[in-house]
């Protein structure tokens, strides 16, 4: 396993270089100078624009701005934003956020698919296995903006359940209805793959054969049934961390959560290259890594499944 987790992390490598300069590159190529874009309506002077571009290597070719942006990432100084904030800086504020809001998010997608999928395909064709289908498709459709504003509405303005808007004041309470917007708009696919997964485990010849052997129904879908059906959830799961990190753009916004997703909308409209790139890069970088630990789990959940040498 040692030899299989080695070759994983060395994949970081062309990765992380492959995610830099294509992102960069893109980054350099959209339209517009983002220096003229910082006064606004104001013209500023030849000089100052001069003296901005050189801080920031704007005015050398492309590949240069790359190769100092890279040596900029071995001295782990992710550069500067336009308005004179460090990166790291940048990123160490508003990580932590996204992170707790992606892993509540996470969780409840999580616990309702697990729940909601088994008891769903125990029940298949009955009418609580149908309602949670349908359910499941409204959750679907309804873009996430629409659930977000009715949540908001609902939830914590009518009822008062909760805080509208996040702010400043971004601790685990805060960032709950946020959270469950992004968990049940994410939960519909993961509690049909579970619901799926578990029917065709629920054929097996070894599960007759458990039941066979006298064997409850308390230890057979818990024991047997349920751990070897969670492979499908846990990988889709997974990829909706890495999504979710990246920053629900859209739902910070409505929520006003001072996150990743706001950060990188707002760096988009300046171009600020170092900002851009230096997120992704990180992020590039958890998401490899949140792969691993779950191909990892694979073998945990199912004994039958090894490690090629």
């Amino acid at each position: 396993m040692l030899g299989y987790i080695l070759r994983r992390l060395l994949q970081v490598i062309p990765v992380f270089f492959g995610a830099t300069l294509l992102i960069y590159f893109l980054v350099f190529a959209m339209p517009g100078d983002p220096i003229l874009g910082l006064f606004g309506d104001k013209a500023p002077s030849p000089q100052l624009v001069a003296q901005l571009r050189a801080q920031y290597h704007l005015d050398q070719p492309f590949i240069v701005q790359y190769f100092y942006y890279i040596l900029g990432i071995f001295r782990l100084d992710l550069g500067q934003t336009f308005s004179g904030q460090s990166v790291n800086d940048v990123l160490a504020r508003t990580l932590p956020v996204t992170g707790r809001l992606a892993v509540m998010a996470i969780a409840i997608e999580f616990t309702l698919a697990i729940i909601i999928g088994t008891v769903s395909a125990i029940r298949k064709g009955k009418l609580f296995d149908n309602t949670m289908l349908v359910i499941a498709l409204i959750f679907v459709a309804l873009p996430i903006f629409v659930l977000s504003f009715l949540a908001q509405y609902f939830l914590a303005i009518q009822l008062g359940w909760f805080k509208p808007t996040v702010g400043a004041q971004n601790d685990w309470g805060d960032l709950l209805l946020p959270a469950l917007v992004l968990g049940f708009s994410l939960y519909a696919t993961s509690m049909r793959l579970m619901r799926s997964s578990v029917i065709e485990t629920l054929n097996q010849d070894w599960v007759r054969t458990a039941y066979s052997k006298g064997l409850p129904r308390r230890r057979v879908i818990p024991v047997h049934v349920l751990r070897n059906s969670l492979i499908p959830v846990i990988t889709n799961s997974a990829t909706n961390f890495g999504v979710l990190l990246v920053g629900a753009t859209v739902t910070e916004g409505i929520f006003n959560v001072p996150g990743v997703g706001n950060t990188l909308f707002q760096a988009t409209l300046r171009h600020e290259g170092p900002t851009i790139v230096s997120f992704v890069t990180v992020f590039v970088i958890i998401y490899v890594l949140v792969n691993l630990v779950v191909d990892l789990l694979y073998g945990l959940l199912d004994p039958r499944i090894r490690y090629v040498k």
